[in-house]
C-alpha cells in the first residue's frame, strides 16, 4: 500500500491454516475472504450455506467491515453473498463468517481456501434522530422504484 494512503490498524486472529484477507491489486477496496474449510463443500442451485474463515478481527471504533460478494462468482457461478453488504460491527470478536448462495442453474464446489468474498473497512456515522412534523420538499418528492419511468 502507498504510503500516502489513508491506512487503518486491524488486529486480527487467524485460526492455524486460516488465510490472511489480501488486496488483490493496488486500488482494490476490498480484500479478499477465504473459505476456511476442511473439506469441499457442494452448493445445489437454490442452497445456502454459512462459510466460515477462520478470522476473528477487532475493528475499531467508528468503523465497520462490509462483507460483499465477489463478482467473478457471481459472473460466472451465480454465487452471492446474501445479507449484502453483511456488515461486522466495531464490538463484534466472533469469526467472521460468509452466508453463500447459489443462485445459478449448476452446482458449485467451495473448495478449502476458495476466495468467496470480499472486505471493506468503511467508515460509520451514526444518527441523531429528530422527529419533526415534515419534512423538506425535494424535486424528487415520494418517487420511488421506477419513479423516472426508465426500467
Amino acid at each position: 500500500m502507498q504510503p500516502d494512503k489513508a491506512c487503518v490498524d486491524l488486529p486480527v486472529v487467524a485460526e492455524e491454516g486460516a488465510s490472511l484477507p489480501e488486496y488483490q491489486s493496488e486500488e482494490a477496496a476490498g480484500m479478499d475472504l477465504r473459505a476456511f474449510l476442511d473439506a469441499p463443500i457442494t452448493l445445489q442451485p437454490g442452497e445456502r450455506v454459512l462459510i466460515p474463515t477462520g478470522l476473528r478481527v477487532a475493528i475499531p471504533v467508528g468503523y465497520e467491515a462490509q462483507v460483499r460478494p465477489r463478482s467473478g462468482l457471481a459472473v460466472r457461478q451465480g454465487l452471492t453473498v446474501l445479507n449484502t453488504p453483511g456488515t461486522v460491527d466495531a464490538d463484534y470478536r466472533g469469526e467472521i463468517r460468509v452466508i453463500l448462495v447459489n443462485l445459478g442453474q449448476k452446482p458449485v464446489t467451495i473448495e478449502p481456501g476458495d476466495r468467496i468474498a470480499q472486505m471493506v473497512l468503511a467508515p460509520v456515522v451514526r444518527a441523531r434522530l429528530r422527529v419533526v412534523e415534515q419534512l423538506p420538499d425535494t424535486a424528487r418528492g415520494e418517487g420511488g422504484f421506477g419513479h423516472t419511468g426508465k426500467e
